[in-house]
């Protein structure tokens, strides 16, 4: 998922062209916005962190680019193309590190497991999130 950041800062095209040069296929992709009750439910795992409101507002604050990403070994290699979350710690020239600008405002999301792929591609593209 390409953040509200990186939407708003014009980056769609040059982490997508990052994306395809890393061998990967989108297979699916849709801009959209999500409302409050969308972002509470997809970081549902984070509700009791202290940060959690604050991340519901900031993923709540523009559109979102989400895709699916297809390449063998998909998940650990789009983990190391996107980068540390904090973009001072991401290896140079991964997504976060051209492009994130904070720890919070990071610029990407990446699934950390193929069953959360899962759960995430199904989240947007099987009707849930609302568009």
């Amino acid at each position: 998922m390409i953040k509200p950041d990186a939407v708003e800062n014009g980056h769609i095209g040059a982490i997508l062209e990052k994306i395809n040069a890393a061998g990967f296929k989108i297979k699916a992709m849709v801009m959209t916005q999500l409302s409050r009750n969308d972002a509470q439910e997809f970081y549902a795992v984070h509700r009791e962190r202290p940060f959690f409101g604050e991340l519901v507002d900031y993923m709540t604050s523009g559109p979102i680019v989400a895709a699916i990403l297809e390449k063998d070994n998909a998940v650990e290699d789009f983990r190391k193309l996107i980068g540390a979350t904090n973009p001072e710690e991401a290896a140079e020239g991964t997504i976060r590190k051209l492009y994130a600008q904070s720890i919070a405002a990071n610029a990407i999301h990446g699934s950390d497991s193929d069953d959360n792929a899962r759960i995430e591609g199904d989240f947007f593209f099987s009707g849930r999130a609302r568009y």
